[in-house]
């Protein structure tokens, strides 16, 4: 009996030292953020101090891109590091949509990191519906709330109202405060900023509500018409592309001078309310003297078109939809391998086995990114990616493809189009992918690779469970159906 409790108080001895040592984790995921939209990637006029200090700290990742430029199916697959092909969360999709299955859910990097030890908080925007609803979230966090738009402003017992990001990140002071001071913790703060507000098409706070210390911010200054703003730009699309939901929206905030002006002071005002969140937060760390040894990681779940190319929303193939900031902030590297600017191809399948390496914990076998690890340390392997499969899953006007993207060619297939209509963009003489090279008889070669490339994806990224659960939905039609019309009233897009 002795001997047994002597092992058992030597076990507790080991795990708590091992916890002392793992670090704790701050994951940061913003809305519609492309890359180029914070100081530090070179906007002119945002300003994203506290953001901008995390870069200059740490890495900055250029070439940063999303399987599926979309908000809950992104989610889903930051939570789970699978593409959206295997998850099979796709709302809306004719051909089936079923929540996250409980595997997926076991193998989530939240639920690792909580069977390990840390103790996990997650607040804000949730957009990624799991088997087992609220459950699921209770499984990967000791901690979570949700707190979505529709409206921002929410009202308060006092009656007065506040910005919903802002009670995220009050709720994110509260989780710091209050956590167990014994074990590392993983915060997942999830901004709803900068998402419109979809159901308001009034210019400005309106359609795009920043929280009201921004009140006045930039309202001095004249934006910048989008660089890919001539018409023919637009013109040149094929007409499903014309008729979308990218270009519905482009009326809702884009379509006049003066529209464009408020709406883009308003947009400029909801990020740097989100920096002076992310600020808040950071400080707290500070007061609470973790901050030499917490992790942070900023991201956002999709790029976004600012009137570029005719457009708005994100969901195609274009370099704004699919292309996102990426910061890796670790306060425990040695001095030189600060402020890096790295240019390997990461994905947002890598952010899930990047945070476990970090705690220390090997990445699930089913997981379909990589850790990101050595390319913050200098080396990159042989291996490394040059490409990134992408895809989406039509919902309501929206329209359906898949296709590659790597280091010098963008090729897209929207298979569901009458007749199928591809794209392929070469980069190099190209960077703007104005041009469609796909009838060219110079690219029949390259054509030919990305479409066995893509069918390859495809067929390395379908999982026959979640086939089998997709064709089940499609046939009772309940889940494609009802979760369509929910979603396209709420504007949940």
């Amino acid at each position: 009996m002795m001997k047994k409790w002597i092992a058992g108080l030597l076990m507790v001895a080991a795990v708590a030292a091992h916890a002392e040592k793992m670090p704790n984790i701050l994951f940061i995921l913003v809305d519609d953020q492309r890359n180029d939209s914070l100081g530090c990637a070179g906007h002119p006029l945002i300003k994203t101090p506290h953001v901008d200090r995390l870069a200059n700290e740490g890495a900055r990742f250029e070439n940063m891109f999303v399987n599926t430029s979309i908000c809950m199916a992104s989610r889903a697959t930051i939570l789970t590091g699978v593409t959206q092909r295997s998850h099979g969360f796709r709302p809306g999709d004719p051909q089936g949509s079923i929540p996250v299955c409980a595997a997926f859910l076991e193998n989530s990097f939240p639920a690792r990191l909580r069977d390990s030890g840390y103790h996990t908080g997650y607040f804000g925007k949730i957009h990624a519906t799991f088997v087992g609803g609220k459950d699921a979230y209770g499984r990967m966090f000791d901690e979570w709330e949700k707190l979505g738009r529709n409206p921002y402003f929410k009202k308060l017992p006092d009656g007065t109202t506040r910005h919903t990001d802002e009670i995220m990140g009050d709720k994110s002071v509260e989780f710091l405060e209050n956590r167990p001071k014994d074990k590392p913790f993983f915060l997942n703060m999830n901004f709803n900023i900068s998402h419109a507000e979809d159901k308001d098409h009034r210019p400005g706070i309106g359609h795009f509500p920043w929280p009201r210390a921004e009140d006045g911010l930039y309202e001095d200054i004249t934006p910048p018409r989008p660089r890919l703003d001539d018409p023919a730009i637009f013109e040149n699309l094929p007409g499903f592309l014309k008729t979308s939901t990218n270009r519905s929206r482009y009326h809702w905030r884009w379509d006049t001078p003066e529209k464009y002006t408020v709406n883009m002071r308003a947009l400029y005002r909801m990020i740097a309310g989100m920096d002076r969140i992310v600020g808040r937060v950071l400080a707290e760390l500070e007061k609470q003297g973790v901050a030499d040894n917490t992790i942070v990681i900023y991201t956002a779940d999709n790029g976004y078109y600012m009137g570029d190319r005719g457009l708005a929303g994100k969901w195609s193939h274009f370099e704004q939809s699919l292309r996102v900031p990426l910061i890796i902030y670790d306060p425990r590297r040695p001095a030189e391998k600060r402020g890096q600017v790295l240019q390997p191809m990461a994905s947002n399948l890598d952010i899930s086995a990047t945070i476990l390496e970090f705690a220390g914990l090997p990445a699930p076998s089913n997981y379909q990114g990589r850790s990101l690890q050595p390319i913050l340390n200098g080396h990159v392997p042989a291996d490394w990616r040059t490409s990134v499969f992408c895809e989406h899953h039509q919902l309501g006007a929206i329209p359906a493809w898949a296709g590659i993207r790597d280091e010098r060619y963008v090729y897209a297939r929207y298979d569901r189009q009458e007749p199928p209509y591809e794209f392929l963009h070469d980069l190099k003489s190209d960077p703007d992918q104005l041009a469609n090279v796909v009838n060219q008889p110079e690219y029949k070669a390259v054509l030919e690779r990305y479409r066995s490339e893509t069918d390859g994806a495809i067929e390395k990224y379908t999982v026959p469970e979640t086939v089998a659960a997709l064709e089940k939905s499609r046939k009772s039609g309940k889940s494609t159906k009802k979760k369509g019309r929910k979603n396209r009233k709420q504007g949940a897009l």
